[in-house]
Formats: structure tokens, C-alpha cells, sequence
């Protein structure tokens, strides 16, 4: 009788694992030095930035998330077979994923400077970045994980689908602001970011996630055409665009029932009320997750 049930196959595994996080991790923590343009730790333990530490953090569970799904897709024997497979996977997710971040700065945010709002101490704006970041690790593994990507030609349409969840993404953030401008009298939601109202923040970053989560839940819902590129944009633009559609609509339902007679927009908006904002956003990952269960 054995009391021990972990084969020697998961101990090297995790091991693997743990020893790709941290060497990772490394390179984050002097890419995150080299960016705040002075010590990391001087930032985060002398000058309290909890901006940066929640920006910090995301990076952190993003490269976790992404080396974790990894290690777990492929056996012990593939990474011996073909020891360079999974460090050519993590490099292109993490590029993904990178790009990503800078789409939503540079295009869908091009407004607002998330950077050096984060490093002034904005934890609204740390917030919002941290939330896509994330919601972009979770679109590149369910990307990686739909295709299978083992061709260039497989990669090729990786990136084009890529590039339309982005545009997806892009569509959802441009509702976000013309519902914010129709309820606060044309007011600007990027403006609004710079006023540092922390329950905004933490309602976007809701929404970003669950977004993500139900485009995970579109992506593997669709079939995978190998060698077909419109049949594969096509395909995911109806699962895809049927999951964003369905976290909106159950959200909305789920919120009128448990915050009945509040009004979200003015405590959120108006008041910085925290608790309603953090509400919205477990209410919104949730209903990703919901989608995940069912259709997945």
C-alpha cells in the first residue's frame, strides 16, 4: 500500500515548472526595474506605490497563468522530445500577450498615458491595465489552445484571430465610454481615469476579465479548420461575438437582481463606492466563468 500518489513524472513536471517561473520572474522583476526607472524595491517598500505593486502583481499571475497552461498541455516526454517546443510557445504567448497590452494603451486607450499615471500613483489606472493584461493572457491560452499552433500557417491564423478578438475588445471598451458620456453629461471615461476614482477602475478591470473569460469560453465552443483561414475568422467571430453578447446580457440580469433600485452608474461613478464596484466585478467574471462550465 502506498500513501504517496504523485508520479515521478509530476515531481519532474513541476519542477520544470517552478524553475520557468522563476527564471521568468527574474527577467520581469529587471524589466519592471528598468521601466519605473529606479529600484523596484525602492518604489514599491519606500514610496508605497500601490499602483505599481498592483501592476506588479498582474504580471506576476499572467506569466504564472501562461507557464502553468504550458506545463500542463504538454508531457514530460514531448519536453524531452522537443526540448525547444515549449520555450517557442511561452516566448510567442508572452509577445502576444505583450502586444496586446499595447493595443489597449496605444489604440484602444490612446487617450490616456497608463504608464506614467501608474507610476504617479494611480491605482485607477493600474487597475484598468492590470485587467486587460490579464483578460489578454486568458484570449492568448485559449488562442494557443483552439489551434493547437504547431505550423506557421496555424500561427498565421492565430494572429489574425488575434488581431479581431482586439478589435472585439476595441468595440466593448467604445460602448463602455459612449454609456459612460450618455449617463454623466458627455463626460470622458479616459478623463475620468485621471481623477484616480478607484471603483471605476475596479468596474473596468471586471469587465475586461469577464469579457475575456467568455471569449475563452467562444473560443473553445469553435471548431478549428487546419489550412482554412476564412472559415476559422468566420467561426470565431459568431462563437466569439455570441459569448460577449450573452456575459453582457447575464450580467446586466444578475446586477439588476442583486442590486435592485441601486443605481451602479452614480455609486460607481459619483461616489467611488468600492463595494458596488467590486460587485460589478465579481458579478461579471463569474458569468465568464458560467460560460467556461458550459460551453468549454
Amino acid at each position: 500500500m502506498t500513501y504517496f500518489s504523485l508520479s515521478n513524472e509530476s515531481l519532474y513536471t513541476f519542477a520544470i515548472s517552478f524553475v520557468a517561473i522563476a527564471a521568468v520572474l527574474f527577467a520581469l522583476r529587471i524589466y519592471t526595474q528598468v521601466r519605473a526607472r529606479q529600484a523596484l524595491k525602492e518604489e514599491l517598500a519606500q514610496r508605497d506605490n500601490f499602483a505599481l505593486g498592483i501592476s506588479y502583481a498582474s504580471y506576476l499571475l499572467s506569466l504564472v497563468l501562461i507557464i502553468g497552461y504550458l506545463v500542463d498541455d504538454f508531457s514530460l516526454t514531448v519536453m524531452r522530445e522537443e526540448p525547444w517546443k515549449v520555450p517557442l510557445l511561452l516566448i510567442l504567448m508572452l509577445l502576444f500577450t505583450k502586444v496586446g497590452q499595447a493595443i489597449h494603451r496605444k489604440w484602444i486607450l490612446s487617450r490616456f498615458n497608463e504608464e506614467k499615471a501608474i507610476l504617479k500613483q494611480n491605482v485607477c489606472a493600474a487597475l484598468v491595465d492590470s485587467g486587460m493584461l490579464l483578460g489578454n493572457s486568458i484570449v492568448v491560452i485559449g488562442l494557443v489552445s483552439w489551434s493547437q499552433t504547431n505550423s506557421m500557417y496555424s500561427l498565421l491564423v492565430v494572429f489574425v484571430n488575434f488581431l479581431f478578438l482586439q478589435g472585439l475588445f476595441a468595440l466593448d471598451s467604445k460602448v463602455r465610454e459612449a454609456r459612460f458620456a450618455k449617463v454623466n453629461q458627455g463626460a470622458s471615461l479616459q478623463s475620468n481615469f485621471n481623477l484616480e476614482n478607484t471603483s471605476i477602475g475596479i468596474r473596468y478591470a471586471g469587465k475586461s476579465v469577464g469579457m475575456a473569460l467568455a471569449l475563452y469560453a467562444g473560443l473553445a465552443s469553435a471548431n478549428y479548420y487546419s489550412g482554412k483561414m476564412v472559415e476559422n475568422v468566420f467561426t470565431l467571430a459568431v462563437h466569439c461575438g455570441l459569448m460577449w453578447l450573452l456575459v453582457n446580457a447575464m450580467a446586466r440580469t444578475v446586477l439588476l437582481i442583486v442590486l435592485y433600485r441601486v443605481d451602479t452608474g452614480v455609486e460607481v461613478d459619483h461616489q467611488d463606492n468600492v463595494g458596488i464596484a467590486a460587485v460589478v466585478f465579481s458579478v461579471y467574471c463569474a458569468m465568464g466563468y458560467l460560460l467556461i462550465q458550459f460551453f468549454a
